[in-house]
């Protein structure tokens, strides 16, 4: 146990790595238990989030303890096979994740000051 400790403090893991996972095309009828069943293989796990409305059905995040294990369980798990559904395991990156709705906020704010200052930037000729 100590020998994989000291192996692990001298590994260097890709910046994307992290703890959470992002797991996408699960079984809408998969329950918390089969995901700790599936998940919780691969090491000790913090939490496990499924989504329950109709836009993130499907979709669930995966903490683990420890970043190894969240490193191992992406690198197997990915492409699994859950009542012939390919999981998508990917590492959770909130910058992806927020950046379709920071968009469509700044286009409402740009939208606003528009209206405010009376600007138009249609191109009639």
């Amino acid at each position: 146990m100590a020998m994989q400790a000291a192996r692990r403090a001298n590994v260097r893991l890709p910046p994307e790595v992290n703890r959470i996972l992002y797991v996408r095309n699960l079984p809408y009828k998969i329950t918390a238990e089969e995901m700790y069943d599936i998940f919780g293989k691969y090491g000790a796990l913090r939490q496990i989030r499924i989504g329950t409305t109709t836009d993130t059905k499907g979709t669930a995040y995966v903490v683990y303890e420890d970043i190894f294990d969240a490193k191992n369980a992406c690198d197997h798990l990915s492409g699994f096979n859950v009542c012939n559904r390919y999981l998508v395991v990917l590492y959770y990156n909130p910058n992806r994740q927020f950046k379709k709705r920071d968009a469509e906020k700044k286009q409402a704010q740009l939208d606003n000051m528009k209206a405010k200052f009376g600007v138009s930037t249609d191109n009639k000729k």
